[in-house]
């Protein structure tokens, strides 16, 4: 006697809803939008299907909330690429426009310093700061930058300084919802605080953070402006603190030299003067940092990094 198996069950709509949300949806995407960029006319659900060898459902789960979020335009059958797109593929060419064309002047800034340099923007979405570009330092401590890494603004150098110069909206905003998070025993907690630190910021163009994201790391940033006159990105230099706090004057005078040729614009006369805020005092010469740095290097024969504050 035949014992009747059980029919198998089709894994195809598990299959769907595996590839709607897992990482397979995202390289989808990112071949619908590169198939559609190259048919400015658009393509049909079956067009798309053939393209992208995906099964229909899952290609319309994931046509479905482009549409409505406008990346995607869907009219007589056709699928084109919509504003939103338009928008994101524009804000990315800036970015990688202007960080082409800042780099010789962060391989300046590396140069000069000594230190590791890194340039960030402001992700208004997340409300955070994004690293764009790095260079790290020969110092076998030293500060250590990931491009692409995230930190937040209140307590960073860099982030402080794109905060200080955002529109005031963006502003009231981020001091209505953030939460700020205890990094150290340093870590700037105080809301009221922070917008005197702004303030002075903006008085002096330059922004300072000492162990408040990691103990024992510092940075010092300034603004980078934009054609229109407003701030577009942070250039910074980041170190440990010991090694920072030595350097700090002549730290200031040469990242207020880069920012204002790589801006175009004038600096205010405060940034190489003002003191240090905070727990940190400014103290020594150039010299005695270069001497610091080499008996740091010649103690250790292994690299050690400082995380990025």
């Amino acid at each position: 006697m035949n014992e009747k198996r059980p029919a198998k069950k089709s894994n195809l709509i598990d299959l769907s809803e595996r590839e709607v949300t897992g990482p397979r949806s995202l390289t989808r995407l990112l071949g619908l939008f590169d198939a559609l960029a190259k048919k400015p006319d658009g393509l049909t659900l079956a067009e798309l299907n053939t393209v992208l060898e995906s099964p229909k459902s899952s290609l319309l789960n994931l046509l479905r909330p482009l549409v409505a979020e406008g990346y995607l335009m869907h009219s007589h059958g056709l699928y084109r690429l919509g504003p939103t797109a338009f928008r994101l593929a524009a804000n990315i060419m800036s970015v990688w426009n202007f960080s082409k064309l800042a780099r010789p002047y962060l391989e300046e800034l590396a140069a000069r310093s000594k230190e590791s340099v890194y340039i960030g923007v402001l992700d208004r979405e997340a409300q955070v700061i994004t690293y764009v570009d790095a260079i790290d330092s020969g110092h076998s401590i030293r500060y250590a930058i990931t491009v692409g890494a995230n930190r937040p603004l209140y307590c960073t150098a860099a982030g402080r300084l794109l905060l200080a110069f955002a529109d005031e909206e963006f502003q009231e905003n981020y001091f209505r919802t953030v939460k700020m998070v205890r990094r150290t025993e340093h870590t700037l907690m105080d809301k009221k605080e922070l917008r005197k630190r702004l303030e002075d910021i903006r008085r002096t163009g330059l922004a300072t953070s000492v162990s408040e994201m990691f103990s024992g790391s510092a940075a010092l940033a300034a603004p980078i402006y934009g054609s229109d006159g407003k701030v577009i990105a942070a250039i910074a230099i980041g170190a440990p603190a010991n090694r920072f706090e030595a350097e700090l004057p002549y730290l200031r005078t040469v990242i207020t030299d880069v920012a204002t040729r790589v801006s175009g614009v004038q600096l205010p006369a405060a940034a190489a003067t003002d003191p240090l805020p905070g727990n940190a005092k400014a103290a020594g010469t150039r010299r005695a940092a270069s001497a610091a740095g080499n008996s740091s290097a010649t103690s250790s024969q292994k690299t050690k990094r400082t995380r990025t504050s």
